[in-house]
């Protein structure tokens, strides 16, 4: 039970960040730049209560993850800007699922039992039919016609996934694998908070405007930071895949915060589509954290 109440605060606060930093403003370059900058307070903090040991392999493993995380994040704001946050929402999420969990299959072999072919390619297919519904349009919303450019969020979004994935595989796969370095995500936070704000700098060409929106998104990355630690402790009360599958259910929060607090315009039909994405995207987060636990 402790576990469970563990994993509702991942839920809510990475669930909420896109609606936080929507509701904040500024551009993806802005609110990519607060959010790390918010981590980077938020990990220095942690850092100096449990002064871990930081060898010069950790820091540069977390160095290049914080790095590829800010391509994702990045990616996924500008999604959020051309799609919305209820459709880039779930599709992010789901996306990452799928192709890192492709990955992690045919490059790293994390599926050996017959069962977990089964559910993982089953809960794949949930998941794509899951998207499918979640961008589904009604031709007749006229907002969503002038507001909205799928295309160029799509191309966000392509990039925002190979960064999130990136980064996921370099912690949990090849940092063990090629660089024989092992650590725990309260030593890792301080370093990928480092990269993190590079990344943001890079992305932004060096030449982000300091206004008022970097400082109020900082909320956004103490908000992710929070989440990371009871992610933490949720996998360790309750095991890494009720930890897993709970994390997934933020895209709910995310969806629904978008269309009922940032006023983004659906259609009865699109509301009934969006539904039923929720529900499938969920059931296949749920079935990749049983083919987890099957192995």
């Amino acid at each position: 039970m402790q576990g469970i109440l563990f994993a509702l605060v991942p839920i809510f606060a990475w669930g909420s960040i896109g609606l936080v930093a929507n509701e904040f403003g500024g551009d993806a370059n802005q609110q990519t730049l607060g959010m790390t900058l918010g981590t980077f307070v938020f990990s220095l903090i942690v850092f100096l209560f449990r002064m871990p040991t930081l060898t010069w392999q950790v820091f540069l493993i977390g160095f290049i993850g914080g790095l590829l995380w800010a391509i994702g994040q990045f990616g996924q704001f500008k999604s959020m800007k051309y799609m919305g946050v209820s459709v880039a929402s779930p599709l992010s999420s789901g996306s990452q699922l799928v192709i890192g969990g492709l990955l992690g299959v045919f490059a790293f072999h994390e599926w050996t039992k017959q069962i977990q072919f089964i559910l993982g390619f089953i809960a794949m297919a949930v998941l794509v039919v899951g998207f499918y519904f979640s961008a589904k349009r009604d031709p007749e919303n006229a907002v969503v016609k002038e507001e909205r450019n799928y295309t160029k969020g799509l191309t966000a979004l392509t990039y925002s996934t190979l960064g999130y994935v990136s980064y996921v595989i370099l912690f949990n796969n090849l940092a063990a694998l090629w660089f024989n370095v092992h650590f725990d995500t309260l030593t890792i936070i301080f370093p990928m908070s480092v990269g993190m704000i590079f990344g943001a700098l890079v992305m932004g060409r060096f030449k982000i405007k300091m206004e008022k929106y970097i400082y109020q998104n900082m909320i956004d990355g103490v908000m992710f930071g929070v989440g990371n630690i009871f992610m933490l402790m949720a996998a360790s009360a309750a095991g890494d895949a009720i930890a897993f599958s709970f994390s997934q259910l933020g895209v709910i929060i995310s969806t629904i915060g978008g269309i009922l607090f940032l006023g983004e315009k659906k259609t009865k039909k699109e509301l009934v589509y969006v539904g039923i994405g929720i529900v499938l995207f969920v059931t296949g987060a749920i079935l990749l954290a049983i083919v987890k636990f099957k192995g």
